[in-house]
C-alpha cells in the first residue's frame, strides 16, 4: 500500500483539485493531509471530502506544528504503507501514477524516485522554469519537495526522516538520500499550480529558484528564512 502525505497550510484553493484527482487513482493507498494551523478551510474541506460518494481510500486528516519537515515527519509516523508518497497541496499526480509506483514494489533495486515537474498554464517563462528544475534534478538525483517525492518507509526511518529544519528540508533529505540510493526521475511530470509564481511575478520567481539551485549546487550557506515567505 501507498500512503500519500500532504502538508497542507492555507490551501482551501488548491487543495480540492488534488483531492479530486487523487481519488481518481486506482490503486491500494491512503491519503494522510497534515494541516500546520490554517485558518482558512482547509480542515473543513478535509472533513467534509466528500459529501455526497464514497472515498475509494482512506482520508485521515492530522495537525502538527507548521513547517513541512514537521507536518511532513507527523503523517509518516501515523502511515502504515510500505510506500511514503509526499505530494504538495497544490500538485496534481499524473495519471496511473500510483498504479506505476505498486509496480516498483518487486524491484529492491528501486528505493526512492519522483517526477518531472511542471507549471500549470501556458506561458514560456513558466515552461523555462520547469525546465532548469528537471534539467537540475537529472544532474544532482535531489528530488524537491513539489516533485512528489516517494521513498519505502523503512528507508525513510532508516534515514531518521525528514530534518528538522523551516526550509530547503526537501534538499537536506535528498542530500541523505543519495548517500544510500540513486532516486529514480519518472514522467509524465506532476503540475503544480502555478498561482504562487504569477502572484510573486514570474520573473522575481526565476530569480528566487535560481538562487536556490545555485546554493544548493555550490554549497553555500542557506538563504535566510525571510526569502521562503509564505504566499498563498
Amino acid at each position: 500500500m501507498i500512503s500519500i502525505v500532504i502538508p497542507a497550510y492555507n490551501e482551501e484553493r488548491a487543495l480540492p483539485a488534488t483531492l479530486r484527482q487523487l481519488f481518481e487513482q486506482a490503486g491500494s493507498y491512503e491519503v494522510i493531509v497534515v494541516d500546520g494551523g490554517s485558518h482558512d478551510r482547509t480542515c473543513e474541506i478535509v472533513r467534509r471530502w466528500p459529501v455526497n460518494s464514497r472515498l475509494p481510500a482512506p482520508l485521515i486528516l492530522l495537525t502538527a506544528p507548521k513547517g513541512r519537515a514537521s507536518q511532513m515527519n507527523a503523517g509518516a509516523k501515523l502511515a502504515s504503507g510500505e510506500w511514503l508518497l509526499f505530494l504538495h497541496a497544490d500538485t496534481l499526480l499524473p495519471v496511473d501514477a500510483l498504479n506505476r509506483l505498486h509496480a516498483l514494489d518487486l524491484n529492491p533495486a528501486v528505493q526512492a524516485g519522483g517526477f518531472q515537474h511542471r507549471f500549470s498554464g501556458s506561458d514560456w517563462r513558466l515552461r523555462m522554469i520547469s525546465w532548469l528544475d528537471n534539467f537540475r534534478c537529472v544532474r544532482s538525483h535531489i528530488i524537491y519537495g513539489d516533485q512528489a517525492l516517494f521513498i519505502r518507509k523503512a528507508l525513510f526511518e532508516r534515514l531518521g526522516g525528514f530534518p528538522d529544519r523551516p526550509i530547503l528540508e526537501d534538499v537536506a533529505f535528498g542530500e541523505n538520500l543519495l548517500t544510500v540510493t540513486t532516486p529514480i526521475l519518472l514522467s509524465p511530470p506532476v503540475v503544480t499550480d502555478a498561482r504562487k509564481f504569477l502572484k510573486m511575478g514570474i520573473w522575481r520567481s526565476f530569480l528566487r529558484v535560481l538562487l536556490i539551485i545555485l546554493h544548493v549546487e555550490f554549497k553555500l550557506p542557506y538563504l535566510p528564512r525571510v526569502f521562503f515567505q509564505d504566499i498563498r
